[in-house]
């Protein structure tokens, strides 16, 4: 349940918070007021995907802060738990921020998460029902998914087993189609790849290869210069008539000797002690490395090839080392494919054959569970549109028949939601026949039935009840009221009938202040109700007789 939302700098909204209850609370104003601008709020808190066009003009960022408490699902806690995101306290507390440099931060009880995971998170805290589910159900390649969803439990296992069948199955297709329709650029390909393959691995390249060598061959190459500088230093520190370490240790000497008698001489002992024992150390260094020094001349050859070979390398397949060793890891991932592939053509149609087997099997026992899901959905929805004044109504789940057996990615099926209006009439597409007053109750029917099957716990209605009114009006308002006894329900109407069940009321107004439009959400009281719901019935002027009638709505509601 969605318990509290925070808005800052979404669209008109400056600054919102509203705390919300359980059932229902409805949500009205004049078009344009930023209601919607609410629900895509909580949309944006549940994944849905964001842009700088949601920033409120002249600001460098929106923010969003939502607090939900969890449902009682295992499968949430089980996800909550993998992603390491505490839930100890049974609450949530999402905050999501989008900036115009594209920058989109989300957090989820303080663990920064990304979009995607958002998206797996609200799947199971909010579900928005709005204009785009009417486009969804006019969509007849949705209605596959909506059927699935209905059965999830059923069709899921079932689907992933096919699913998994489907991919092998395309991928060799394709590579059966790929190698008849060229066999000569396949086997050039693989050649090409076998020898790239074995002229790299043969190379036996090491990360930072090239750079030790390269330092290597420096220092040999100016074995001459190197030497010459160490022996110097030796010679000048330690050795001739007057080494400059006896110097400094005579004159750190002779200042010891006068440092008790001004602080001044005692910091000039002190700094000749530093540098005797650093020009000590150095001398000693000095030394160990030229002892250390030796030409190979062998060596230095060695290492001129090596670097002939990298270069060689380099310059077929990558700028560096490091490049050349991604593009072998590549190729060689590619070779070992093509390898797994190289069968003759009669061992693929084999493997083909066995996988298309597979398929029918699996998409036979898929289209079976659907088709008896169907037939009990169409029951369901039969007894949901009768309590919505869509008594004459008949709701069938169509299986087009699939006659070459062409296997798609969810499985062997073509269905279509058909319906009947009237009788007499003909049984067509929904998205032929329905008018719009009726699409919104066969979306509420559907909703009603699938929200069963969730277990989410806030289910948001955005203007569902457009193009009916009178008592299929009341109908709906009826079945949301219905809804909410289950779970939390936000819904946004132009209807008096739906804002007059909802236990709670908010009245969203917006206003311009210094030239800026700023949205402004006000709880009403029963008073406040009776005058907003008048408003509501009769328009911009409120009668006495359109106040009455808001009474009236509001007693039938609570009685």
């Amino acid at each position: 349940m969605l318990q509290e939302l925070t808005i800052d700098n979404l669209a008109i909204i400056e600054h919102l918070t509203l705390d919300f209850s359980d059932q229902m609370t409805v949500l009205t104003g004049e078009t344009g007021a930023g209601k919607s601008i609410i629900i895509d709020a909580v949309g944006l808190l549940a994944g849905n995907r964001g842009s700088q066009e949601f920033i409120r003009h002249g600001e460098e960022k929106l923010h969003l802060q939502g607090q939900f408490t969890l449902p009682d699902d295992q499968r949430v806690f089980a996800l909550l738990d993998d992603l390491g995101i505490e839930r100890d306290d049974g609450t949530l507390i999402i905050s999501r921020e989008i900036h115009r440099n594209g920058r989109n931060v989300i957090r989820v009880n303080g663990a920064l998460i990304n979009t995607a995971t958002l998206r797996r998170i609200g799947a199971h805290l909010v579900d928005i029902q709005g204009q785009n589910d009417h486009q969804q159900l006019m969509q007849p390649e949705n209605h596959l998914h909506m059927l699935d969803q209905f059965a999830a439990d059923q069709v899921k296992p079932l689907l992933s087993k096919y699913q998994e069948a489907y991919r092998r199955y395309a991928k060799l297709k394709a590579t059966l189609s790929r190698k008849q329709a060229d066999s000569q650029q396949w086997a050039q390909r693989l050649d090409m790849l076998r020898y790239q393959v074995k002229e790299i691995s043969a190379a036996d390249l090491h990360a930072n290869e090239e750079d030790e060598l390269t330092s290597e061959r420096d220092r040999l190459e100016h074995f001459q210069q190197i030497n010459n500088a160490l022996q110097l230093v030796v010679g000048i520190l330690n050795e001739g008539e007057a080494p400059v370490l006896d110097q400094v240790a005579q004159a750190m000497n002779e200042v010891q000797e006068i440092a008790p008698f001004d602080s001044a001489y005692d910091e000039l002992s002190k700094s000749l002690g530093d540098a005797y024992y650093s020009l000590q150390d150095a001398a000693n260094a000095a030394s160990r490395q030229l002892d250390m020094l030796e030409f190979d001349d062998g060596r230095l050859e060695q290492i001129n090839e090596r670097l002939t070979i990298i270069g060689d390398l380099e310059r077929k397949y990558g700028d560096t080392v490091e490049d050349v060793l991604a593009y072998y890891e590549k190729i060689h991932k590619e070779l070992s494919t093509m390898e797994q592939t190289a069968d003759s053509d009669d061992e693929l149609k084999q493997q083909l054959a066995a996988v298309t087997g597979e398929l029918q099997k699996l998409g036979g026992e898929l289209s079976q569970v659907r088709q008896k899901a169907a037939h009990q959905l169409n029951g369901q929805v039969h007894q949901q549109l009768k309590e919505l004044y869509m008594d004459k109504a008949i709701f069938e789940v169509k299986f087009h028949q699939n006659e070459s057996m062409t296997f798609y990615p969810d499985g062997i099926d073509n269905v279509e939601f058909y319906i009947q209006t009237n009788p007499g009439e003909s049984m067509g597409p929904l998205v032929k026949i329905a008018s719009g007053g009726e699409l919104s109750r066969v979306m509420l029917a559907l909703k009603t039935i699938f929200a069963q099957h969730e277990g989410v716990t806030s289910i948001i209605f955005d203007e569902v009840d457009t193009g009916v009114s009178g008592r299929v009006a009341q109908a709906i308002a009826d079945k949301i009221k219905l809804i909410a006894q289950h779970s939390q329900v936000l819904c946004i109407t132009h209807l008096p009938q739906v804002a007059a069940v909802a236990q709670h009321h908010f009245l969203i107004q917006k206003t311009v202040q210094n030239n800026r439009t700023t949205t402004h959400v006000t709880i009403l009281h029963p008073e406040e109700r009776i005058n907003e719901l008048a408003r509501m019935i009769s328009g911009e002027e409120i009668t006495k007789l359109s106040r009455e009638h808001a009474k009236e709505l509001l007693q039938m509601a609570h009685s």
